[in-house]
């Protein structure tokens, strides 16, 4: 499948279409060239981002965008996350920035999909692509760090101690978000449990399950470790969960990480516990507002 021209550098005519296995090298050096991955000699952990980059065109819907005497020059993607179409990822290589391939790549990946949703980081070229995209900036999405000290702090609290965190099993994970949401994730929670140091777990309270989530190594190292994402049954006060989930979650790690919607009650409470706010993101949504932030701790690829 291929769309209509679009722009490029020196009048060039880019032309976007379907990503395929064949082009993971060129998307990882695109990712890398943001940040957002690393090549094999320097990554300090196990390799989290190739399994991810291939969920996404085995699974979901993933583009690229080419341009001649270039060859692929911007990669995105959207998974199909039940409640929405969630943007997963949208770079363009930095030689190329500023010449509308985004849009135009954002454009051809979307088609008319409804609702959007994405995360917004604090380029300011960003958060005007996703508004004229037809979405609105909702809340910020903050990324949390901390460490064994501030973990057990926040397992200690009272709250944490009201719930039991158990062991958890990806289809019975996938069945309860199944029924507390309306999403089917069953192919994404085969991707969360394949994670390297992946650690499922379901948290019980008096009426039995009330959230579940997975701890992983980050790919900066099994010393860092995160809470990879965390739904929580509706209605049900998420302060205890999450707070539960950060002692589970670090394990032997030094550092853990997790990512909590601005809005979410549980974000004082880490913060007191001693994490502190490392990065952030502005959550994006429309023409509707899908998401609930304060029954889930979010994972920006995959929501």
């Amino acid at each position: 499948m291929a769309t209509g021209p679009g722009a490029g550098s020196g009048g060039a005519t880019a032309v976007a279409r379907l990503a395929t296995p064949e082009d993971v090298p060129v998307i990882r050096a695109i990712l890398a060239a943001h940040g957002n991955d690393a090549p094999p000699r320097e990554r300090l952990g196990p390799d989290i981002v190739g399994p991810y980059v291939l969920h996404l065109l085995a699974h979901h819907r993933a583009m690229v965008s080419e341009l001649p005497g270039s060859g692929v020059v911007a990669f995105d993607a959207v998974a199909d996350v039940g409640i929405a179409w969630h943007l997963a990822d949208l770079f363009v290589c930095p030689a190329h920035l500023g010449q509308g391939l985004g849009r135009q790549l954002l454009a051809a990946l979307y088609g008319v999909r409804q609702p959007r949703t994405t995360f917004a980081s604090d380029d300011p070229r960003a958060l005007p692509i996703y508004i004229r995209a037809g979405m609105a900036a909702r809340w910020v999405a903050l990324y949390l760090e901390g460490g064994p000290e501030a973990a057990r702090r926040a397992s200690a609290d009272p709250r944490a101690r009201a719930v039991e965190v158990v062991d958890g099993d990806p289809a019975e994970q996938a069945a309860l978000e199944l029924a507390w949401t309306g999403a089917d994730r069953s192919r994404d929670h085969e991707l969360w449990v394949g994670w390297p140091g992946s650690d499922p777990f379901i948290v019980r309270d008096d009426a039995g399950p009330v959230a579940v989530g997975y701890g992983r190594d980050r790919q900066t190292g099994p010393a860092v470790r995160a809470v990879d994402r965390l739904v929580v049954r509706p209605g049900a006060d998420p302060v205890g969960p999450v707070l539960a989930a950060a002692g589970r979650c670090i394990a032997a790690g030094d550092v853990l990480d997790l990512t909590v919607p601005g809005p979410n009650p549980a974000m004082r409470p880490l913060l007191e516990a001693g994490f502190s706010i490392d990065d952030r993101d502005v959550y994006c949504a429309g023409p509707t507002d899908p998401l609930d932030p304060v029954a889930r701790l979010v994972n920006g690829g995959l929501l």
